[in-house]
């Protein structure tokens, strides 16, 4: 009996930590200091759009975002707030959707282009069809950010995150890494906070 009760906490135990491993585990894709690969994806006005295409860029604020998702909706006027501040400094604001629109179909390209248009987007929104950028990126949730700076070795990935500390109020939040992200980089500084915690929709696969 004994030995019994000894072998079941002993899966209980097991059991406990391989879940608390799962759930921590670390997301596969870009880490800060990686080279990120350049994208072909179809932007709300048909076209093409990848990186290479912005000459004069000195990096990029990537945003996987969607319609639908609360989040995205709470952080969009930040996001554009965003891209008028730093898209003239040579970070623009590169939008993508990440979401399977077989299953939300709220996220479809159709209402990709009405929502850009109704909120006057002023970078570009693009759909990662077939969903094979996000999980290059290890991107999880709408919004999710990564800070780019280009060098003579690519697209180096500076800051991965939240946008700011609050999602619910902008002129709440305390800490605004994106921001601080790209100031910084424009200064010739380090990256203050490198990696913060996105919050928000997971993705949709």
């Amino acid at each position: 009996m004994k030995k019994t009760l000894k072998f079941l906490s002993l899966v209980l135990v097991m059991g406990a930590l391989a879940a608390f491993t799962t759930a921590d585990a670390p997301a596969a894709g870009y880490k800060v200091g990686d080279v990120a690969t350049d994208f072909s994806l179809k932007n709300i006005n048909g076209k093409k759009v990848s990186l290479k295409d912005f000459k004069s860029a000195k990096g990029f604020i990537v945003v996987f975002t969607c319609n639908h998702c609360p989040y995205a909706q709470a952080y969009e006027d930040r996001v554009l707030a965003l891209d008028k501040k730093f898209k003239a400094k040579g970070y623009p604001i590169i939008a993508i959707n990440p979401n399977n629109p077989d299953k939300v179909a709220e996220d479809s390209f159709e209402n990709m282009q009405k929502r850009a248009k109704e909120k006057k987007y002023s970078f570009p929104y693009l759909l990662d069809e077939g969903q094979k950028i996000y999980p290059q990126y290890g991107a999880t949730k709408t919004p999710h950010v990564y800070v780019l700076q280009k060098t003579a070795n690519g697209n180096v990935v500076k800051y991965i995150g939240a946008i700011d500390d609050n999602y619910e109020d902008g002129k709440l939040a305390k800490k605004h890494y994106v921001e601080d992200a790209v100031n910084a980089l424009l200064a010739g500084k380090e990256v203050p906070v490198k990696e913060t915690k996105a919050i928000g929709c997971s993705i949709k696969a």
